[in-house]
């Protein structure tokens, strides 16, 4: 027991010499981002599919000037953001290189393709944003801590940077940021795109749907999996709850007869 002893007190010395070793610098604090209600959250909640397609229609017209989101193919899309005859018209507008065929045409896009790209390659991303590689959209919201509440926050959290804080070049001040200089500028403001739906295009707005779109890209399986989920309690309780009655037998008894009869 003295040897556990101190072999525990020893241990936890050691931790504690670690982390108060550790250096914390000013550039690695940041402001977390609050939780915030999304309406996908929650046991038997589901994404609202009117969010994803207002969500798409920004991240098409904003977001994909520089961003790629190139593991997600058109028909995916289909009855979750578009229906398939909307899907297969705008897979058609793009102009793929036709290389698996072995001869360099350009043809049509399918719904089996992915979405197009805004830079042929990595290079030519970092060279059109000063040296900054813009990161694919696909699974960003799964990749960051914090998840959508991250995503939100970053798209909303532009500020002027504080007293003493200079920023170099092509640099704006964000407090998510780790560090926070960030090469991307504000990407949205007020009415920036118009909605087909008529719906209000404000700043929150816009983010809200876009990281809604983002969210469900990167977990396009949420919606499947509840409702599994939801089956498989609903088939459990049935089996508990009727097991007694199914499986009861009845036994019967002849009674004795009374012997002063």
């Amino acid at each position: 027991p003295i040897f556990k002893r101190i072999c525990l007190v020893a241990g936890a010395t050691a931790f504690g010499a670690a982390v108060l070793a550790t250096p914390v610098f000013a550039t690695e604090l940041v402001v977390h981002p609050t939780k915030l209600d999304w309406p996908h959250i929650g046991m038997l909640a589901s994404h609202d599919h009117a969010s994803l397609r207002r969500g798409y229609e920004v991240y098409k017209q904003v977001c994909a000037a520089c961003h790629s989101m190139k593991y997600i193919c058109y028909r995916q899309l289909v009855n979750h953001v578009l229906t398939e005859e909307e899907a297969k018209a705008e897979c058609a507008e793009v102009r793929l290189v036709a290389a698996d065929t072995g001869k360099m045409f350009q043809r049509p896009g399918r719904l089996s393709d992915t979405l197009p790209s805004p830079y042929p390659n990595p290079e030519a991303a970092r060279y059109a944003n000063s040296g900054a590689l813009p990161p694919d959209l696909t699974f960003i919201v799964k990749a960051r801590h914090g998840f959508e509440d991250y995503i939100f926050h970053l798209i909303t959290g532009f500020c002027d940077p504080p007293p003493g804080r200079t920023m170099e070049a092509n640099q704006y001040y964000n407090p998510y940021f780790p560090g926070g200089a960030i090469s991307m500028a504000p990407p949205l403001y007020d009415e920036q795109i118009e909605y087909e739906d008529g719906t209000p295009a404000s700043v929150s707005q816009m983010t809200k749907d876009v990281v809604s779109f983002l969210t469900w890209s990167s977990d396009r399986n949420h919606d499947k999996r509840k409702r599994l989920l939801f089956k498989v309690c609903v088939w459990i309780y049935k089996r508990k709850k009727w097991a007694n009655i199914k499986t009861r037998k009845l036994l019967y008894k002849n009674r004795p007869v009374p012997k002063d009869l």
